[in-house]
Order: structure tokens, then sequence, then C-alpha cells
């Protein structure tokens, strides 16, 4: 450090690290300090790289201050409004930084819709300085800079935060700081907004950006000062995945520059399930476009990637400029038949669109902003590059350098019809960027209808009245949502290459409030036909039929059919059918379940009927047998039979027949209660009195004499109706626990024979509930089988050994069958074979039993005398001794 008596400026600079070795300002040129005080230098020569930095930059800006006047880049005004376009393009980098030179901007291939921008902005301006109510005694004045595309950005920040005097000074607080210019308008891709928004919002000096779409300019808290005439990337994705979805294209191809992060189109393509068949990097090419060895053989290996792979659509998130040499290469290897989704960065191209071999390649689609007709720019832009601006004139005006595009109008005149008929699209982002900042200037120095009152403008007020901006321009509604976006409309587009069209026609347009796509137009396929081209790694399974997952893709799969009792709901899992519910049922490849049919007795059914009619002869017989034993009660034959136990038998007969009807039509709780109690309780008191008449008789005969006392206890107890009574309550105890354990009301199960056939049960567990209900009815049977057997050599009239083994042996055998029949079946037969096996029982029991009775009754009177009984007990008495 040391004293000097000049007045001294020093500059410190350091690296913010956001891109890649470009120095950011921190302070810069210090205003000399009061005489009376001590001056401070900075040594620069203790460093030499230091030194070295500092005294570059100090040429830096006296290149900067060299006056280069062109009335296209500048204009003088009361307030300046800075504006960066992209004249020229090097999309390779920023080579020049290396050694701290401004890069000539002149040298690199003329970008031509940034000259197209450029003219929209001075438009805007002399529109709104001949405008008598918007800004009444304002002059605005612009200053424009090319930025080469990302290669100059520092340079004309630097120019436009200095004041009038080339001068940035260091102050604790820069809230009454006045830069050179009171707005930025630009650049145009996101890369250099960045840049540019670093150094800006230090100063809180609003910038509007015209295309830059990355939502990383949403962060308010990294870019306070950045605004947006354009919908963010989030939309613009948005419309691209809903176009996709439209025409049902799930299998795609994604080719993006090296510069892009592709992770937000990744992310939402997953979620609507569209498969990226193939992802690639496209190089980015030299300055000069001319393709590298290498660059031509990573573009030949994506090419060749592309013809083999079976995704038709391709989404190309690239700057036009990486785009040039890779389309070169698709018309060298000619690959055709693809249809091309262009980003916003090339949509409306018009080098690339005059690449008119490219109709042959496929279909172009496109997502750009809302074409808004400027009345008079066309005309005006047409003007100016025929009116051929003069050369630059170093000594004249005060500006900086990259102000300088002489081969710009020629370039332009050529492309004047292309651009006239695709409606000057994007021009109307840079046109209402420019009416945002006079509408703020407009409140900001409260401006009447006649006068303004010209005060100064500080970059941090002006920024707040820019954000609360609401006003209608050529139609639309420009605001700025909390985000700093303008929420323009979309379009999407698709080349024409007729020279009397559009050569962008609109096909559809997206709302980024509702965030809806909507088609407005038929697309002209580039297909044979003319039909929309497939692009899907699997064909759509036919309804009924689930997908299988092929691979890592979930888009590619192959289609299995649904099982009979499963359907396929799309809008639940298309991966999985769901089951049907237990009293639905479906066939194969079903989408929906129908209903299953009850199946149970009905009187329509003709084995039914037979069965009733069976019934109807049991009762109307074992009623005729009621009526026979009545009469005849007091004679040796019906007294033989039992003689009032015969009744006892008789009358839950009848009860039993008229329980017949209960198994028809569909079980109901007081059905299905007279089915498991009445039944079973009838049943069991005719197979106890058989018994115990059987084991009388033998008791009579062969028993009386040996215990007599016992058999004394017997008579005189009436122990046949004491058994009765105790079997009877026995069997009511096993009915009651079973109805305890079991459910009265109907269930249903399906038919294993036929899945749509729901068979309606009583018992759930009907197996275990016939077991049980019979079990104490076949040792009732067996124990009077095995007494008949017994009293076979009784004498003839007492004999009904032959009577009770045939009813005793048809009950037996018919209950093991039908036990044996359940277990290997469960359909409705079931319930029927139950009915008809209880009837044929309940036969057995009424003609088997009493049928012989009857017959020597009515037919042979002379054997139900008391005398021919006599003679029978006679004859047994003495054949035995």
């Amino acid at each position: 450090m040391e004293n000097d008596k000049h007045s001294t400026r020093y500059l410190v600079l350091i690296d913010n690290g956001y891109d890649r070795g470009t120095p950011a300002l921190c302070q810069v040129f210090s205003r000399p300090l009061g005489e009376q005080q001590d001056r401070h230098y900075v040594n620069v020569c203790a460093n030499p790289l230091v030194a070295r930095a500092v005294c570059s930059l100090f040429f830096l800006l006296q290149v900067l201050a060299e006056p280069a006047g062109n009335p296209d880049f500048s204009l003088a005004g009361d307030y300046l409004l800075g504006g960066l376009f992209s004249l020229h393009a090097n999309v390779k980098g920023i080579i020049h930084l290396n050694f701290l030179q401004v890069p000539k901007c002149k040298e690199y291939e003329v970008k031509m819709l940034g000259y197209k921008l450029m003219q929209a902005m001075r438009f805007a301006v002399e529109e709104v300085n001949n405008r008598s109510g918007l800004l009444p005694g304002v002059r605005l004045g612009y200053a424009m800079v090319d930025t080469c595309y990302v290669s100059n950005n520092v340079q004309p920040v630097l120019y436009f935060l200095a004041r009038e005097d080339d001068f940035l000074p260091i102050q604790e607080d820069y809230s009454h700081y006045v830069p050179r210019v009171v707005a930025v308008i630009g650049p145009e891709n996101s890369e250099s907004t960045m840049t540019v928004a670093h150094f800006l919002s230090l100063f809180l000096l609003p910038q509007i950006t015209y295309s830059a779409i990355s939502d990383s300019l949403r962060d308010k808290q990294r870019f306070p000062a950045v605004l947006r005439t354009v919908p963010g990337a989030d939309h613009h994705i948005e419309a691209v995945v809903q176009l996709l979805l439209h025409f049902g294209w799930n299998w795609i191809v994604v080719l993006v520059s090296s510069r892009y992060n592709s992770h937000l189109l990744s992310e939402r393509l997953a979620h609507r399930d569209i498969c990226i068949a193939l992802h690639e990097a496209l190089p980015m090419p030299q300055p000069n476009q001319a393709a590298t060895p290498r660059e031509r053989r990573r573009l030949r290996a994506i090419v060749d990637k592309l013809r083999q792979s079976s995704a038709r659509v391709v989404v190309v998130f690239s700057p036009d400029l990486a785009l040039h040499n890779f389309f070169r290469e698709v018309l060298r290897r000619n690959f055709t038949g693809a249809v091309w989704i262009a980003s916003e960065s090339w949509a409306i191209d018009p080098v690339l669109h005059n690449l008119t071999e490219l109709r042959h390649t496929g279909t172009f689609l496109g997502i750009t902003v809302q074409a808004v007709p400027i009345p008079g720019f066309s005309e005006f832009r047409v003007r100016s590059a025929q009116a051929r601006p003069p050369a630059s004139n170093r000594t004249s005006l005060r500006a900086t350098c990259n102000q300088e595009c002489d081969t710009c109008p020629d370039t332009t005149e050529s492309f004047n019809s292309i651009l006239t008929l695709s409606g000057e699209r994007v021009a109307y982002s840079v046109y209402s960027a420019v009416y945002a900042v006079a509408h703020a200037l407009h409140g900001l120095l409260g401006c009447s209808q006649t006068n303004c009152s010209k005060d100064v403008v500080y970059p941090w007020r002006l920024l707040q009245e820019i954000k609360k901006v609401n006003f209608t321009l050529l139609g639309q509604h420009i605001f700025f949502d909390q985000h700093g976006d303008l929420p323009m409309p979309l379009e999407v587009i698709q080349w024409q290459w007729d020279l009397s069209q559009n050569p962008f026609q609109s096909i559809a347009s997206y709302q980024p409030t509702q965030r809806q796509l909507r088609v407005t137009r038929t697309v002209s396929w580039h297909t044979p036909d003319g039909a929309v081209p497939v692009s899907k790694c699997s064909k759509d399974c036919q309804p009924g039929q689930k997908k299988k997952s092929v691979g890592i893709h979930p888009c590619c799969f192959e289609c299995l059919d649904c099982l009979p009792g499963t359907f396929l709901n799309k809008t639940e899992d298309e991966f999985d059918c769901q089951p049907c519910p237990s009293n639905e049922w479906s066939h194969r490849k079903d989408t929906s379940c129908f209903r299953r049919r009850l199946a149970f007795l009905t009187w329509r059914d003709t084995p039914t009927l037979l069965v009733a009619m069976l019934a109807a002869l049991g009762f109307l017989s074992t009623l005729a047998v009621l009526v026979i034993f009545w009469k005849h009660l007091q004679t040796p034959m019906v007294r033989s039979a039992g003689g009032p136990m015969c009744f006892l038998i008789l009358t839950p007969l009848l009860v039993a027949y008229t329980m017949v009807p209960v198994y028809m039509g569909p079980p109901t709780v007081s059905t299905c209660l007279c089915r498991q109690t009445l039944f079973p309780l009838c049943f069991t008191v005719c197979i106890s009195c058989i018994s115990v008449r059987s084991f009388q008789i033998v008791c009579v005969f062969k028993m009386a004499s040996r215990l007599p006392r016992a058999y004394g206890y017997w008579v005189r107890y009436r122990g046949p109706y004491v058994f009765v009574a105790l079997v009877t309550a026995l069997k009511a105890v096993i009915v009651v626990c079973g109805l305890l354990v079991t459910p009265t009301s109907p269930t249903v199960r399906a038919d294993p024979n036929d899945p749509k056939v729901m068979v309606v049960f009583c018992n759930p567990n009907y197996r275990k509930g016939l077991l049980v209900n019979t079990s104490l009815d076949l040792l009732l049977s067996v124990a009077g089988f095995s007494f008949a057997y017994a009293g076979k050599e009784l004498p003839t009239n007492y004999n009904e050994a032959k009577f009770i083994t045939l009813c005793m042996t048809f009950y037996v055998t018919s209950s093991i069958s039908l036990c044996t029949f359940m277990s290997v079946y469960e359909g409705v037969l079931l319930t029927f074979l139950d009915l008809l096996v209880t009837v044929l029982n309940l036969l057995g029991i009424s003609l088997g039993y009493f049928g012989p009775k009857c017959y020597l009754i009515l037919f042979h009177p002379e054997r139900n005398t008391a005398a021919y009984f006599s003679s029978m007990i006679q004859g047994y008495t003495m054949g035995r001794d």
C-alpha cells in the first residue's frame, strides 16, 4: 500500500462458480477519496495472477467504453432499456475468457431470429415513444448488445450496470444508485439468462427474458429480479406429454443437447406411463458449425440407433445450432417415417425449416408460444432491413463492442417471406416485455394524460412496479404471477413447406392456467396412408387382457387373458386381473363380472315334480293306512303291529310328507328351520318306534320267561313310550345344538361344476350337519335291524324281520350313499338327493312296514282273527318243545 496525490480507481473480482471461469463482479471501481484523506491503492504486482486479471479487466472496460455507434443498437432517451440478443451464435463455449478478451460476435454465424427479436424491441420502443398517453413527455431509449448466444454475457452486464461515465462505484448501499439502463430485456437462452441474472440481481435491476424457460429461474431467492414473458419449462414439457398422450404415443426417443437437463422431462414421462426407448445427447458443434471427426462418428451412431429403434416419435430438446449437422446426417442416412417434436428453441427456426429435404424424414411438430400478430411490425422489420444502417462511426456515439451486424439485413431479407407468413412468433414476447417496463414507468413516474415527472428511477423501485403491472396488450392479458412468469398460451405447430401457407401451422393450443391441451386442427401426417403414426413398444391389449411386463419398461409387455372369475379394470390396475365378488362371475377376457345364477329346487324341474308326486303318494298312502288301522284298531293284526304305537309312527310320517314343499324355491330362514328341525325329529320318532317294536316282540317271545321281573317293569311303566320319548328328547338336543353352532340363514356356495351358478344351502356345513342328524337314526336302524333278525323264528304273524330289515337296510344304504356322494360333489343335486332319499325312506316305512299288514287286513280278513293268531302261537310253542 502506498500514497499518491492522484485520484485512483481500483477493481476487485471473484469467481462465483456459476459459470465456469466467468468472473463475477463484487466491487468495481471506487471513486477517488477526498483530497485531504489518504489515498490507498491495491498492490496488484504482489501476485502476478492478480495483476494479470486486474490489468486485463481494466483494459476490458476501456474497450467497453470505446464508441461504436449504430442506430440499430442504440437510441438516446430519458430512460434507457438494455437489450441482449443473439445476433450471432457460438454454442461451443467461452474460450475467449482464457485470455479475458471480449469475443468478436461478428466472426460467428448469423442467427437470424435474434436479429428479428432485436427489431421487435426497436419497434416497441418507437411505438411507446409515439403513443401520447403512455409516457407523455418521456422518451425511451435503448442500448442493445449481441451476446453471441452464450459467449458474450458478462461484458454487456458491466456496460449496463456502469453509469454514463462508464464507472461503477463501490458503495455500502446501492438503493440510490442509478445505472446506465433501468431494465434489461433478454437474453435468449436459460444459461445466459442465469449468468446475467447473478449480476443484475445484486442491484435488483429488472431483467425480463423473452425465451428462457428453465424452471430454475422461478427461484426468487436466487433470481429476485428475473421475470419472463413466456411460460416455464414445466408447461412446455406438460404440453409435450399431453401431445404424446393425445396420439397414443408411449414409446419415444429423447434427444437432448449436452447443456440440457432432461430430469424433469424423464420424471414427467414416467408419471404418465410413457417410456423412453432411447435417450441420447447430441454433440455441440464448433463455432464455425463444422463437425469434427469425433462428432461425425457420434452423430452416425445416434442415427443408427434411431434406425434400429422401434420408436417412431423423436422428442428433441436442443438449441437450433446443434441440430444442423444432426439433420444433415439424418438426410444422408435416409432415415424416414418419424415424428419429430421440437422444443421451443428450434420449433420455429427458419434456417432448419429451409432444409426442405426434411419433409421426407417425417412429420415435424413443435411447441412454441402463441402467435400474436403485431400490427405494422412486419413492415417495420422489412423497412429497417432495406434501409441499411450507416457504417460504424466510432467517433460519433458512445457505445460498446458487439453492437454491429453488417450481414444481418442481407441474411434476414432472404427469410422475409417465411417470417411474415409465420406470424412473427416470439416477437410478441419481446414486444410485451418493453410494454411491461413502459407501464411500470407510467406508474412510477406518476404520469398523467399530458406529462410525467421524469424523476430519478431506481432499479429496485421499478422492479416492484413491473411485478404489479396488469394491462391488456393486443388482446392479451399482461401480468406476472408469483414466480415472475407471464402465463401466455402455448401452441403446437406443424411444419409446412407449401410456400403459400404459414410454414408453422398451429394444430393445438395449451393453456398454462388450466394445464390443458386442446387440438384445434387435423395434422397432415407424412405417412403412406395419411394415418397417425404408431409408436408403441407393444400393441394395445384387447379388452379383458392384462399386461405382463417384458424387460424394464412398463410400456413393453405381453397380453394375457384374464381367467374366468376375474376381470380387468384398467383404471385400477392394467397389470393384474381383479377377482370377482363372491356372488359374481366372469368369463375369460371379461372386463366386468355378472351375477351368478342362484340354483335351488323349483317346481318347474321334472325331477323335483317326480319327487313331489312320490311324496304326495306317500302322504295319501300313509293317510289311508291311518284310516285302516283306526277302523281295525282292536283286531289282532293291528294289535300285533303295535296297536296305539302305530299312530305314533303314522302321525310323524304325515307331518314329514307335508314338509316336502319347504325344499322348493329359494331357502329362507323359516324353510331352513323346518328342514333342520321337523324332518329330523319326525324321522327319529318313526325309527325309534320301529326299533322299540322289534325289541318288544323279541322280549315277549324270548326274554319274558328268562327275565320276568324286568319284563314286568317294562310293561308296567310303558317302556316303549318312555324309550321313544328319551330318544326324541336326545334328538331334540342334537338339533338345537346344531342350530346354535351353525346359522339358520341361507348361504350360497359356488357350484364346482359350473362356476356361473351359486348353490343356495341352508347349512353352510351341510355335510357335517347331515352326518350329525343321521348318526342317531343310523344307530336306531342298526338296533332295529338286529332285533328283527333275532326274531326271525317267531310266528309268522309276529315275524316282522323281513319288513323291518327291508326298511332299515334301505335307510342305512341310502344314508351312506348320500354321505359318500356329498364328499365328491357340492352342487344343487345334493339338495335334490337329500330330498329324494328322505321321501324314499318315508315311503319305505309307509309301504314297506305298514303295506303288508294293510294288505292282509283288506284282502285276507281270515288271518286277522284271534283264532288264527292263537293257532300260529301254539304251532310256534309246539315247535320249540
